[in-house]
């Protein structure tokens, strides 16, 4: 056994550890770190395998951006935590059926004949598989990218719309209004009140 593969085992046993701690950790901000440690250990077998682009792109845009947005949406909400875990036996059958269902999957494909080929030689020095993977995806794969980009696009405005929808029972402030107001008239109101008696007059 060569360097590269211990190295490649090393990766891959990191990576299936982290993923089975995402889903068995009860505290979700562990969740999330162990996220980021799969996508670490991915990126890693990505570039590996002469796939660069990919690995570098997978830890700038999950790990750079959409994990750290995991974070602090999690971190900034009120997670009951006993909530998540009175609900997790009750799911608990379904998740274990789910994952043999998953297992049997991959174990037929691995098991398949069509996988039976040989190992790719490795590429020349000038190849650029950024370069490939361009040409493959706007020529072949054009329409399903362009759909993928308008739904992402819908989705994007449906969030927005969500977020600046007029609730009647929220509050909000508006600062334009704060700045124009006045001492006189709009901050301090004097009420001219007649004096009263004594107590027990």
């Amino acid at each position: 056994m060569g360097f590269e593969q211990v190295v490649f085992y090393l990766f891959a046993t990191v990576l299936i550890a982290a993923a089975i701690s995402v889903v068995t950790v009860r505290n979700p901000v562990y969740a999330a770190l162990f996220l980021i440690l799969a996508f670490f250990s991915s990126s890693a077998t990505w570039i590996m395998m002469e796939a660069e682009f990919l690995g570098v792109v997978l830890i700038l845009v999950y790990v750079g951006a959409v994990m750290v947005l995991f974070l602090f949406v999690i971190m900034m909400l009120d997670i009951n935590l006993e909530v998540i875990r009175e609900g997790f036996m009750r799911y608990l059958p379904v998740g274990i059926l789910v994952a043999v269902a998953i297992a049997a999957e991959m174990i037929l494909i691995l098991a398949s004949d069509k996988l039976d080929k040989p190992m790719p030689q490795p590429a020349p020095a000038d190849y650029d598989n950024t370069k490939a993977l361009g040409e493959v995806l706007y020529t072949q794969y054009v329409y399903p990218f362009e759909i993928a980009a308008v739904i992402l696009l819908v989705a994007m405005i449906a969030a927005i719309v969500l977020t600046h929808r007029k609730r009647s029972r929220s509050k909000s402030q508006n600062p334009s209004l704060q700045v124009r107001v006045t001492k006189g008239s709009d901050r301090v109101r004097l009420v001219k009140m007649k004096s009263e008696g004594k107590v027990g007059e």
